[in-house]
């Protein structure tokens, strides 16, 4: 048995508002239990609502996996590609990196700045499938249908079952999200963020504390995590000092991922912060917040409006304005977020501020477009203002018309974020 927020009593406020979705206050904490069974019946909902935004996602991927071979043979050719093609397409960029760690290790220091465990657990999994790049195919595959419906859990307690769907739908139908189904460390940095959270909302420090571990060690940007662990313990605990435990502690663990990666990248290499320092090797500088942007208006208007560096700039540049304006609206505005819940934006403004420190020397914004998906927060924002028809109409149809040009630049072999 467990301790949870009574959602009667906020659905009873809720309603009392049905205006917006967050225009309420403070909803009841009275606790009641519910039964081991009653809580995997939820999970079980939860999984069988987020099963068709999956599957047809991941069908679309899969589909222009197939068509992309259009790309590849002549017209009127009669040549036959081998099938392996519609997999090693996915093997892009930074997949490689991980590929190389899972079966090399960290045969260099400016592989530091991809940290340990995604390519620990494709060396593993490789094991059983003959191929690391296969098992880290797998993994992203399984953990996306895992955070979909630990995100989806997760927003159906603390907001509504409506609001819920349609943060995972637009999470899924992001210009980037294909990144969740590729051989990348995306889907997984964000499975463990969301458990962390979901620990945290119902009081399991530990397990919060543990989800934390295994995200720093993932990213760095799991660091991040620590600053909704302090909100939301202390806010459960009124800011009284007194009320404070030795569970606190647990906190302490989201450190430790990272802290375990630095004393490794110590013994190997001589240089304990060797992934940061390594962040010169490829093309990044610590600067102020805002400097990234400065420096694509300026490309944008410098390098001709056709350009490569223009083209990307725009795409980077308009993906951190729509978080920025998002992140904003988790404080501000008609659909912010309530106090009891502004852990949710503590997190995007940490996580937000974090991705902007490092901008890159030629695309000054590189990967932000992709590095906001792990910003979940925006997505709730984005699900409540969808509650308005033209809204969800223009994300879905523009959201997905770039998610399918993006996804074929990527499995043609051009550069994306």
């Amino acid at each position: 048995m467990r301790q949870v927020h009574d959602p009667s009593a906020r659905e009873a406020v809720t309603q009392a508002k049905q205006g917006d979705y967050f225009s309420f206050e403070r909803a009841s904490t009275v606790p009641r239990t519910e039964s081991r069974r009653g809580v995997l019946l939820e999970w079980c909902n939860a999984f069988k609502q987020v099963w068709p935004i999956y599957l047809a996602t991941h069908g679309a991927c899969v589909l222009l996996s197939y068509l992309v071979v259009l790309f590849q043979v002549k017209n009127f050719s009669h040549d036959q590609l081998p099938f392996s093609v519609l997999w090693s397409a996915w093997y892009r960029w930074d997949s490689g990196q991980f590929v190389s760690i899972a079966t090399r290790g960290y045969d260099s220091p400016w592989r530091t700045a991809f940290f340990p465990l995604y390519p620990l657990l494709e060396s593993v999994l490789g094991l059983l499938v003959s191929s690391p790049f296969i098992a880290g195919l797998i993994i992203s595959n399984i953990v996306t249908l895992v955070l979909f419906t630990v995100l989806y859990r997760l927003l159906q307690v603390d907001f509504e079952s409506t609001l819920a769907y349609r943060a995972v739908l637009y999470l899924a139908v992001f210009p980037t999200a294909f990144f969740l189904a590729a051989a990348y460390n995306e889907a997984l940095f964000l499975c463990l963020v969301l458990l962390c959270f979901y620990a945290m909302r119902r009081s399991k420090w530990w397990w919060a504390g543990l989800f934390g571990l295994l995200a720093s060690l993932t990213r760095s940007a799991g660091l991040c995590l620590l600053v909704p662990f302090c909100y939301e313990y202390l806010y459960q605990r009124r800011f009284r000092l007194s009320a404070i435990r030795a569970d606190a502690l647990s906190g302490l663990l989201i450190l430790a991922g990272t802290g375990l990666f630095a004393v490794y990248c110590g013994f190997r290499f001589g240089d304990a912060l060797a992934f940061s320092h390594v962040q010169a090797y490829w093309g990044r500088a610590l600067t102020f917040p805002g400097i990234g942007f400065a420096r694509a208006f300026w490309v944008i208007l410098h390098a001709g409006v056709l350009s490569f560096s223009t083209l990307h700039s725009v795409i980077d540049l308009g993906a951190g304005l729509l978080a920025l304006v998002l992140t904003v609206l988790c404080f501000v505005g008609p659909w912010k977020i309530p106090v009891e819940l502004q852990a949710y934006g503590f997190y995007a403004v940490a996580l937000y501020l974090f991705l902007i420190l490092f901008p890159g020397r030629d695309v000054p914004l590189q990967s932000l477009s992709r590095m906001v998906l792990e910003v979940f927060p925006i997505f709730i924002i984005l699900a409540a203002m969808g509650k308005k028809a033209s809204i969800n109409l223009y994300y879905l149809t523009l959201s997905g018309a770039l998610l399918c040009f993006m996804l074929l630049q990527f499995l043609t072999g051009y550069w994306i974020t």
